[in-house]
């Protein structure tokens, strides 16, 4: 298990961290900003420069992960992990990752009002530290504007007015509890090329329906892994019950198939999109999504999908309403058809 202790550069989340070794048997300390030290020795700077933050790297994100799956096949655990995570999209794939490798997180938000957190910033930083005041001082205004992701994510502990003992002990309560327990359902990372299907829904207006799933970053078909002997268009309506809780009454037809070409560290593999067509408003009411998988649900158009998806998937999108508008499928290879 990992305890991460998120919250506003300055907050006290490795003094907190230190104090709560004391209450916890068997846990140890882990500092992913350990990891990042390790790049920004590794990497060439130039690499560096193309990031505004070491967290930004895929890499700092991929050895987090494995780097705490290797410390809890050394230790009994609990790691406690004193790391600020702002961005939504990094906090899915660090924890997806984990639930991936059957780590649990309980997510914890240490938050300080402003004006403490000032003072504290003031009073803690090193004798050379300007530099590094400013630098959290900063940051103030994008903890803020996370601050309604992460209140919903994390169990908050109000520290303004607490010593890190104090905090310690009521996060130890916490965990004991259960509190911010992340109940991430995600399969095993795969071990080699996955078939996958995906089906597109539309409103009255033409609109894709996109999922936002809480165990990776971006949005997303819905849709996933097509199990052994499985066909894919039973696949297709099986996730959409799953993931939306509609059921379609038929089998989709076909738009695309899509070869995505192996990019260590992920294998690739076929990806299909079916055409499951429009959603009445009458049908929408009964959407209902799995918590543990998917935090949201929208239709977006085509331009507004550019911005929610990663490109391949965005790729797959485009040439899938071009074949829905030509009534034929497509066979891609890497989001660009054969022969093109």
């Amino acid at each position: 298990m990992i305890i991460w202790l998120n919250g506003a550069s300055g907050a006290g989340k490795t003094t907190a961290a230190q104090e709560l070794l004391h209450l916890l048997p068997g846990s140890t300390l882990y500092d992913p900003e350990v990891v990042a030290s390790g790049l920004r020795a590794l990497l060439p700077k130039e690499r560096l420069a193309q990031v505004d933050d070491v967290q930004d790297l895929p890499s700092w994100r991929r050895l987090v992960v494995d780097t705490a799956a290797a410390l809890l096949a050394e230790l009994p655990g609990p790691l406690i992990a004193p790391m600020t995570l702002l961005c939504q999209e990094h906090r899915d794939e660090i924890f997806g990752g984990l639930a991936a490798r059957r780590i649990q997180v309980q997510h914890f938000l240490l938050h300080v009002e402003e004006t403490f957190l000032r003072e504290r910033i003031d009073r803690g930083a090193p004798p050379e530290g300007d530099l590094v005041r400013t630098r959290r001082l900063s940051r103030i205004p994008r903890y803020a504007a996370a601050l309604p992701w992460l209140t919903a994510d994390a169990h908050t502990v109000e520290t303004s007015r607490l010593t890190p003992r104090e905090t310690a002990e009521e996060l130890a309560e916490g965990v004991r509890r259960g509190d911010g327990t992340c109940r991430i359902v995600q399969s095993p990372p795969p071990r080699a090329e996955t078939l996958a299907a995906g089906v597109l829904l539309f409103d009255d207006r033409d609109r894709v329906l996109l999922v936002d799933p809480t165990y990776k970053p971006g949005w997303e078909f819905p849709g996933g892994v097509v199990e052994s002997g499985e066909p894919p268009a039973q696949a297709a309506v099986r996730e959409v019950a799953e993931e939306l809780g509609l059921e379609l009454g038929h089998e989709p037809a076909l738009l695309i198939v899509d070869w995505e070409p192996p990019a260590p560290p992920l294998f690739g593999g076929l990806r299909l999109l079916f055409d499951g067509g429009h959603l009445t408003a009458d049908r929408l009411r009964d959407v209902l999504l799995p918590g543990e998988e998917l935090r949201d649900w929208r239709f977006a158009t085509e331009d507004e999908a550019e911005k929610l998806l990663s490109p391949g998937r965005f790729a797959r999108l485009r040439w899938a309403l071009r074949a829905r508008a030509e009534g034929r499928a497509l066979n891609l290879e890497a989001g660009v058809p054969v022969g093109a």
